[in-house]
């Protein structure tokens, strides 16, 4: 399965073989500075948003790729029962949140205070995850 690791200045996720053929990439790169806030999220489903675009996604088994939503994309290595780490990123980075699983809730936290502790720019003001964002209204929505 996927593992997330800092190289350097940069937050790495790692694919298996299977899972750079299913994704059709390699790894996924981004700079420690675009991270903007490290979560925990036990229950595995809360952290996939948006709609499923490009990898495996198999419901209640697997989902593993890209998911789009209106505020960009994300990408998520995930699997039922295990607790998942939820980078949120600024909106300078490639996606909106990277979501991958780890083996177990003591891990996950501790992958969670080392990114915590190495990201410059990391929020530490709540412990929970943001919402997206709400797609502006236009007239023709508006009543009154």
């Amino acid at each position: 399965m996927a593992r997330m690791l800092v190289d350097g200045d940069d937050l790495v996720v790692r694919l298996a073989w299977w899972e750079r053929v299913a994704v059709r990439r390699g790894e996924v790169r981004v700079p420690l500075a675009a991270v903007r806030r490290v979560t925990v999220e036990r229950d595995w489903w809360r952290a996939l948003r948006g709609v499923h675009q490009r990898g495996v996604h198999i419901p209640g088994a697997l989902c593993l790729g890209t998911r789009g939503h209106q505020g960009g994309k994300d990408f998520v290595a995930v699997r039922p029962g295990r607790p998942v780490v939820c980078v949120e990123l600024w909106p300078s980075a490639p996606f909106r949140l990277l979501a991958v699983a780890t083996g177990t809730d003591r891990e996950g936290e501790a992958l969670a205070g080392g990114l915590r502790r190495n990201a410059p720019n990391a929020d530490a003001s709540t412990p929970c995850r943001q919402p997206l964002p709400v797609p502006e209204e236009t007239e023709k929505h508006r009543v009154g």
